[in-house]
């Protein structure tokens, strides 16, 4: 049986450790690599050579669009994998059409997003932003031992989950581990789903006003956009944080400022909208934020995964057997 020929195209500025040399042998071993290094634009003579005769397209981050101009200029492609997690940015949906089938790694870049999040909420109900700073100011952790006695920590405490993306669910896994109330709010799951059993299903505004710390998981959709406002966030108690790790375009950020700024909850924050916030914006200074540059997401030795996952699916489909990670046509529209 012959290997398929397969290509790359990605930024190797932005996805350093996504291949090592080890998994670009394992690659190898299940297909004729035409060229180890990647495309950076799908418009030079070499690279349309390339595509002409390419049956897998291996993408990253950094990849050009994949235009139908472009998919018609590799006329043999049969998978487009993706190394990474949505591709709403690389591939144009006429690839569908066109009989190509697509995968990604999303569900890899989920697992250190839930990582960091599990890391967040428990730090956010302990205060740990907050103590430190105290302790910094006062070394005699007089003001320390006081907020030590206020009613915080994770027994007891309420999270609240908005959105069952494969984050979402893979958070609520986790915190079944731990002596938390959990709720979610997803107006697309049903009473019957098995992440029920992890999460009590509520409403969005009930979510907001019961919940010590309130996640966000949802994907960034036309729907979605703006869904937590100044009203959702008026309705979280005192002392509650958010924690946003999904996409900043979900939130009215100038609503989420201004309810910051009264001190009265605080914020841990991953993503942003723009994603990089003006150099004067409130986020950066105010002392309840804990501001990160968009770090939730696979970095460093942890991109290592979507490679690997990417090359799983290729030997997967190599091999004729059916993929794990396919993206559907007529899920699109919800995928973040």
């Amino acid at each position: 049986m012959m290997r398929p020929k397969l290509i790359f195209a990605y930024d190797p500025r932005k996805t350093n450790h996504v291949f090592e040399d080890d998994a670009l042998e394992r690659l190898g071993r299940s297909c004729e690599i035409l060229s180890r290094a990647p495309l950076a634009s799908f418009s030079a003579p070499d690279d349309r050579a390339l595509l002409a005769q390419a049956q897998v397209l291996v993408t990253g981050w950094g990849c050009p669009m994949l235009t139908p101009d472009v998919l018609r200029s590799a006329p043999h492609l049969k998978l487009i994998a993706h190394a990474a997690g949505t591709v709403k940015y690389t591939v144009d949906p006429t690839a569908y059409a066109m009989g190509i089938r697509v995968t990604h790694a999303a569900e890899a870049n989920a697992v250190p997003v839930a990582e960091f999040t599990l890391a967040a909420i428990l730090f956010a109900n302990k205060r740990v932003f907050e103590l430190r700073d105290v302790y910094r100011d006062d070394p005699t952790r007089r003001r320390a031992y006081q907020l030590m006695d206020e009613p915080i920590g994770n027994f007891r405490r309420t999270v609240g989950l908005v959105g069952a993306s494969r984050i979402g669910r893979r958070v609520a896994a986790l915190l079944a581990g731990f002596d938390l109330n959990v709720l979610l709010y997803d107006p697309f799951v049903q009473p019957d789903d098995p992440v029920s059993q992890q999460a009590e299903l509520v409403d969005l505004d009930a979510l907001m006003a019961r919940s010590d710390v309130v996640s966000v998981h949802a994907p960034s959709l036309p729907s979605t956009r703006g869904m937590i406002g100044s009203r959702q966030l008026k309705l979280m108690q005192d002392g509650a944080a958010f924690i946003n790790t999904a996409r900043g375009a979900l939130v009215d950020e100038a609503a989420l400022l201004t309810e910051l700024q009264t001190g009265r909850i605080h914020a841990v924050i991953d993503v942003t909208d723009p994603e990089v916030p003006p150099a004067n914006s409130p986020f950066f200074s105010l002392p309840n934020v804990f501001l990160t540059p968009h770090v939730a997401g696979a970095i460093g030795t942890e991109r290592a995964r979507l490679g690997l996952m990417a090359i799983e699916e290729v030997e997967r489909f190599a091999r004729g057997e059916p993929m794990l990670y396919e993206i559907e046509p007529e899920l699109l529209e919800r995928l973040a």
